[in-house]
This record gives structure tokens, C-alpha cells and sequence, in this order.
């Protein structure tokens, strides 16, 4: 993939951020499945953040559903870097006008207590460094027009961030077992998504497990101290403006975020 297709591509979804309206896909210059191509692009606007001032939080963990993964013709998850700004726990409402077409679904937050950058990185090593866990909602967004992605679309468009919820009760490895947790999502008081720790790769420290490995290998090794969003735990739902998200993941228990009437920033 040559140089000038990872550029354009950048500036596609630059565009996109800038303006705040969705752009068509980068799969006509990355092709479908050329992921190394798709990552560049990514880090690009990564480059663009970081100089413009953001900080990084931390990283998200996409893709980790089989079902997922047979639709987009894959065999592995993908990631995508958490800025602090994506944190707006502390919010009465989520902005609306800060996203484009919101989806949101519930995981399972790891904060770190060690950096994962060298050495055995199995999954002894991985319980070891969480410092703890928390529920969370992440706020899935797409800068392509009406969510029409392939695999390098959602890994080029930070593997289709947004924002994200963390809930403040917070447990340790000690005290609950990712893989065994069920999730209930409601929107509206409604139930519309439900699944497990199993959903998650069998297990979401099996996410972070292969997140550590993955970003060492990129030389942009996990942090102590940086929040990980595993991965879903179940199907993720639309969140237009003034919805109400509420999500209950058993031991770690609820997570909200209501959503902004209007699209104001």
C-alpha cells in the first residue's frame, strides 16, 4: 500500500472530525483486508491528535465477537486509542453534538497498576497487572457514512471510537471473574442487548491478553495507570440523542449515560 493511499485516507477521516459529518469509506484506497495499511492511518490520526494536544487515556478493544468477526472476514480483534477527552464519566448527559450515528454497548474496564511492555505477557502476568475493574459503556461512533464499514475502514477510523462511560464501583480480580459476568442492557427502560463474559474472546482478560501482546509488538506498549475497554458483552444498540443508556453487568453493577437532546457540542 503506497504512501499517498495512507495519506488520503487520513485526510478523508480528518475531514470527517473536522466537520463533523460522515465521509464515504477508505476501503477504495486501502482495499478490504490490508490491516497493517488500516493501522497506519490510525496511528496518523493519532499524530494529529496528540500534536493538537490530546492526551492518551488508554486503548479500546474492538472485534472480539466470533460473529462479528466471521461478518468482517476476520480471525482476530482489532484496537483503537482511548483519548482523555473520550472520558465523559463526569457528565451529566453525553454531548450529542460531539458524535455523529452513536451506538452504544456494555464491557468490562480494565485500569492498570503496571505497564505490560516487556517479558511473559500470558495471562498470570496480565491478572497481575489490573489494578482493577469497573462497567462501562462504550459509545461506538463511525466517521463513514451509515456505518458501511469493512475491516480497514473501522481499524483506520480508530476502530470506530467515540466517547466512553466508566461506572466508579470498582472491583478486583480477587473479588470477581470477568468470563462469568451477564450483561442487560436497557435503553429507555427497555431491554435490548444481553450477553456475558464468554462473548469476549471466552474472556475479557483474553481481550487484554492479546491487546498487551499486539501493542508491544507495535512498540506502543499498555501503561500503568491507562483504562482498557475490552470489548463488548453483548450486541451493541443505536444511542440517538435523548436516549438513556443503562447497562448491569453482575458483581461490577450499573452504568448509565443519557444522552443530550439536542446535537450541541
Amino acid at each position: 500500500m503506497t504512501r499517498t493511499a495512507v495519506d488520503e485516507a487520513a485526510r478523508r477521516l480528518a475531514t470527517a472530525l473536522d466537520e463533523g459529518r460522515p465521509v464515504s469509506p477508505v476501503r477504495d484506497l486501502l482495499g478490504e483486508h490490508d490491516i497493517a495499511a488500516a493501522y497506519a492511518v490510525q496511528q496518523a490520526l493519532t499524530r494529529r491528535r496528540l500534536a493538537a494536544g490530546a492526551l492518551v487515556a488508554g486503548r479500546k478493544i474492538g472485534l472480539t465477537s466470533p460473529a462479528v468477526q466471521q461478518q468482517l472476514g476476520v480471525d482476530q480483534p482489532d484496537f483503537g486509542v482511548l483519548f482523555a477527552d473520550m472520558d465523559v464519566s463526569g457528565l451529566p448527559e453525553v454531548p450529542s453534538g460531539r458524535l455523529l450515528q452513536p451506538k452504544a454497548e456494555a464491557e468490562i474496564a480494565f485500569v492498570l497498576k503496571e505497564d505490560l511492555a516487556d517479558g511473559d505477557l500470558e495471562l498470570a502476568r496480565i491478572r497481575d497487572a489490573v489494578d482493577y475493574a469497573v462497567a462501562a459503556l462504550e459509545i461506538v461512533d463511525s466517521r463513514i457514512a451509515n456505518w458501511d464499514i469493512t475491516l480497514t475502514d473501522t481499524v483506520a477510523d480508530n476502530a470506530s471510537s467515540g466517547l466512553f462511560v466508566l461506572a466508579e464501583h470498582r472491583l478486583t480480580l480477587d473479588e470477581f471473574e470477568p468470563r462469568e459476568t451477564t450483561m442487560r442492557l436497557y435503553a429507555d427502560d427497555v431491554l435490548v442487548s444481553e450477553g456475558d463474559g464468554a462473548a469476549c474472546l471466552g474472556d475479557p482478560l483474553n481481550a487484554l491478553a492479546w491487546l498487551a501482546r499486539t501493542a508491544v509488538s507495535l512498540g506502543e506498549p499498555l501503561r500503568a495507570g491507562q483504562v482498557v475497554l475490552s470489548g463488548a458483552l453483548g450486541p451493541m444498540v443505536p444511542a440517538p440523542p435523548g436516549t438513556r443508556i443503562r447497562a448491569e453487568i453482575s458483581s461490577l453493577g450499573e452504568v448509565t449515560a443519557a444522552f443530550s437532546e439536542k446535537r450541541d457540542a
